[in-house]
């Protein structure tokens, strides 16, 4: 916020030094022309507008109102100096010529009075003063001269614009701050609900399989590979109690120091042997080894397991096929079993199983999974995952 401000007020100083110096370049400018001024009252002004001159260019360095009443009092000097004598009728053109310092040359001192009531009375005396030394340089008959009221107009314009960026700035820059507070916000639920689920995930293909055999009394898998089971889920709780945070290789072993790439074809192996303890044959097909980054590899080999665990505990066979094919820019798992298969449409949504230990699982790292199947006619799920 403080840097917002400091970019605002160096916004309004530049803009005041530029429009300060080009309205006394121009009234210098109109000056110098001939029959305008005597050259004495030409050469007195001088000085002056070189005053002017430096205080805009102080403006431009700091705030200090000091430079604004230097620069004012130099703007108000110039103008009496250009209509001595008084008694004299003014010279044609002389209104004119004095118009762009007082529009200009003073009036930009208005985009830096505007912050407090002091510098809105050092503003409204220096509208005043100019613009009665205007008419009186111009002495037309009939209430203000238009030369006058340019004077009045700049003024306006300059102190409305001063004004409006004063506030608008703060305002646009607590918008912006409430819209980052509201996106971190949303982030953070965001982290908070994918932990949620990788908790919820982790649970599912952890220790709930592990009570899950327990509660069946370990039918169908031998005492050595429970007790495995156990084991491995077992020292992955002691891990996390100590802080790690778990990549998890597949169903029961975990990898806590993920690599950046891995073969997949030595860790299929793995997923091989653990399901072969527990009675589940699964028979490898196509494609002997493949490279994927470790996430990716991570979230196919969970979610393959995963499906394998389906098989085990819901097909009613001993036995299911993985073709492993690859191309280009994608690595297929096809599991294929010949058990009793079920009907999709009834399918709880809620169930975590299938919903977010594969398919959830797969987005993550940009891939996809179909499940095919029918009562008694087996299951077909495909997983999908980029290379």
């Amino acid at each position: 916020m403080e840097l917002i401000a400091k970019e605002r007020d160096r916004l309004l100083q530049r803009t005041a030094r530029f429009l300060g110096l080009a309205g006394t370049i121009v009234a210098l400018v109109s000056l110098s022309v001939p029959g305008v001024v005597p050259l004495s009252t030409y050469l007195e002004t001088l000085p002056l507008l070189a005053v002017l001159a430096f205080s805009h260019i102080m403006v431009a360095r700091s705030l200090a109102v000091i430079w604004a009443s230097l620069g004012m009092l130099a703007g108000v000097g110039a103008l009496l100096v250009a209509r001595i004598p008084f008694s004299m009728p003014p010279t044609p053109g002389l209104a004119e010529a004095l118009t762009p310092l007082a529009a200009a040359g003073m009036a930009c001192f208005a985009l830096v009075l505007v912050s407090s009531v002091p510098r809105i009375l050092l503003l409204t005396l220096g509208a005043v003063a100019s613009t009665v030394l205007i008419q009186f340089a111009d002495m037309s008959d009939g209430g203000l001269s238009p030369t006058a009221l340019s004077v009045i107009l700049g003024w306006v314009l300059t102190a409305v614009l001063g004004y409006w960026l004063s506030a608008s700035v703060p305002r646009a820059a607590r918008r912006i701050y409430s819209i980052g507070k509201a996106h971190r916000a949303e982030r953070q639920a965001s982290e908070t609900e994918a932990q949620r689920r990788q908790g919820a995930r982790l649970l599912h293909d952890t220790v709930l399989a592990t009570l899950t055999l327990l509660a069946h009394s370990g039918v169908g898998v031998a005492p050595e590979a429970l007790r495995q089971q156990a084991s491995e889920d077992a020292r992955l709780l002691r891990q996390l109690r100590l802080g790690a945070t778990p990549t998890p290789q597949s169903s029961g072993p975990y990898n806590l120091t993920p690599v950046e790439e891995t073969p997949l074809g030595t860790t299929l192996e793995s997923v091989k042997q653990r399901f072969g303890r527990m009675g589940l044959e699964v028979s490898w097909h196509g494609t002997g080894q493949v490279l994927l980054p470790s996430d990716v590899l991570d979230a196919f080999l969970l979610s393959l397991a995963e499906c394998l665990e389906n098989v085990r505990r819901h097909s009613g066979v001993t036995q299911a096929h993985v073709t492993i094919t690859d191309d280009a820019t994608t690595v297929r798992a096809m599991v294929t079993d010949s058990g009793v298969g079920f009907d999709l449409e009834g399918i709880d949504e809620d169930k975590l199983g299938f919903k977010e230990s594969v398919i959830g699982r797969l987005r993550e790292v940009g891939g996809n999974a179909r499940l095919f199947s029918s009562p008694g006619s087996g299951t077909t799920v495909v997983l999908e995952v980029p290379r």
